[in-house]
């Protein structure tokens, strides 16, 4: 809901997290919280093992090219988000959809009937139900250069501990740093596919399309 109002002026401007929250308990019931659920829930096991998969065998291909290995992780993270992205966009654009609903969670349509509006209106390409696929690709693609990239140079750097539960905090602080890293640099990338996947300012009027473009406008419009 945040990255999708265009400043103050949003007659739907909320003016905290806290606000956010009582506004759409208010307005939409606690479920309201849950809308969108299901995509993510479908897309979570293909999404994890294509995540991991893929990231294993783009660094078995580095290994044929001399990088630094910790090039060749973040590399190789970079290839992994990319491939995710592809699986994982058509279910952020039923997502995004139904999560900018501001409608009572009982009156907006399923996920399924979602998606079938979306096909029936855009199709399945970069109008439908591939629409923001550039910054998704940005979007995962960053976040897993970064957080592998960053992970594993740092796991190799500091010394493993024989504590299993100092063991356990370690890799638990790397993991916790590298993510908050990555979260941090790709959110642009975040922004800007929620602008373009979700309602647009002027109902039949397109503002948000490319991903670099859509950035240029929010930073030129909102800083």
């Amino acid at each position: 809901r945040f990255q999708i109002q265009r400043g103050k002026t949003d007659p739907t401007s909320y003016k905290s997290l806290g606000d956010c929250f009582r506004t759409i308990f208010q307005r939409e019931g606690l479920l309201g919280f849950y809308k969108g659920i299901l995509p993510p829930v479908l897309a979570e096991t293909p999404k994890r093992a294509v995540k991991f998969f893929t990231f294993e065998q783009y660094k078995k291909l580095l290994g044929y090219v001399s990088l630094p290995p910790g090039l060749a992780f973040a590399v190789a993270g970079l290839g992994s988000g990319l491939t995710e992205a592809v699986v994982v966009n058509p279910f952020e654009v039923v997502k995004v959809t139904l999560q900018t609903n501001q409608s009572a969670f009982t009156e907006q349509p399923s996920s399924f009937v979602q998606a079938q509006q979306i096909i029936k209106t855009g199709g399945l390409g970069f109008q439908g139900l591939n629409k923001g696929l550039t910054a998704t690709l940005g979007r995962h693609g960053v976040f897993n250069m970064v957080y592998f990239g960053f992970y594993f140079n740092v796991k190799n750097i500091l010394p493993v501990n024989k504590d299993p539960n100092l063991e356990f905090l370690r890799k638990f602080g790397i993991g916790l740093v590298s993510g908050t890293i990555a979260s941090i640099i790709n959110i642009p990338f975040d922004v800007a596919k929620s602008r373009i996947q979700g309602p647009q300012p002027v109902p039949g009027e397109i503002k948000y399309r490319t991903c670099f473009k859509t950035m240029a406008t929010v930073y030129k419009e909102e800083g």
